[in-house]
């Protein structure tokens, strides 16, 4: 959606100006006007508008410092200035304040239709441009707390750690959290983290005689059953055939 602000005290000019914008703009988009300055930067302000059509000559604040302040807060926002006055100086603040179309009255329909035209055109392009950025900015933000995220879990894989906790600490919607974790890193959270805990669960085996409900608890498992479980679905068989084979395979190469 398109939203058109047109500033201009005259009212037939004003009528003018309406009408052939109204036949450029789709139903979606939204026309609004003022007839003051002081009233352009409040609408500004409120609508947020993607094109501009300013006169200069207006009451209570002149078009060019009204769009001086708009800039300020909409600095992208794509202006066409529409003015009696062909003074050098007016075209040169409007030039410093990037002013895409500095049009003279009185302007023929057909010109003011086609830079119109031209003006709605950029702005979607000034549209696109800024939501590319927000996407990679997103992405960007996705990345860095899941990196987050990945540091605090090896830090602490080895106790328990739900998903609701992970998220809490890069302030995250679990949902959401998981959904991007699984995005990211190609895995759900908890095979990540199980898997995680059976590579420790494994090194336990190989190095201490600790029996299997020990190692369950050592590795941030709550309930040895599940830990055994988890443990042969990674590594196709139990821990005590695993300790058992490691010692083999020890005895074999010494």
């Amino acid at each position: 959606m398109s939203v058109v602000l047109i500033v201009e005290d005259e009212l037939l000019e004003l009528e003018f100006l309406k009408s052939i914008a109204a036949e450029e703009l789709l139903p979606e988009d939204k026309l609004i006007t003022c007839e003051s300055g002081v009233q352009a930067v409040k609408l500004a302000k409120q609508y947020r508008p993607d094109v501009i059509v300013m006169d200069i000559l207006i009451p209570e604040m002149d078009g060019l410092q009204a769009l001086q302040e708009i800039k300020k807060f909409l600095p992208q926002v794509c202006v066409m200035i529409l003015s009696a006055c062909s003074e050098f100086s007016y075209a040169q603040k409007a030039i410093r304040l990037r002013v895409l179309e500095y049009m003279l009255k009185p302007v023929k329909p057909s010109v003011f239709k086609q830079a119109f035209r031209e003006l709605l055109a950029a702005a979607a392009e000034v549209s696109k441009i800024n939501d590319e950025e927000e996407i990679e900015e997103e992405k960007s933000d996705q990345i860095y707390l899941i990196e987050k995220s990945l540091n605090y879990i090896h830090d602490n894989f080895k106790q328990k750690l739900p998903l609701q906790l992970v998220s809490s600490k890069v302030f995250l919607n679990p949902q959401y959290f998981s959904r991007i974790f699984k995005k990211e890193v190609g895995v759900s959270y908890i095979d990540y983290v199980n898997k995680l805990k059976i590579e420790y669960a494994c090194k336990l085996l190989e190095t201490t005689d600790y029996p299997a409900y020990r190692i369950s608890s050592e590795c941030g498992f709550t309930d040895p059953s599940y830990f055994n479980r988890v443990f042969v679905q990674q590594m196709k068989m139990t821990p005590k055939a695993y300790r058992r084979k490691f010692l083999c395979d020890s005895d074999d190469k010494s």
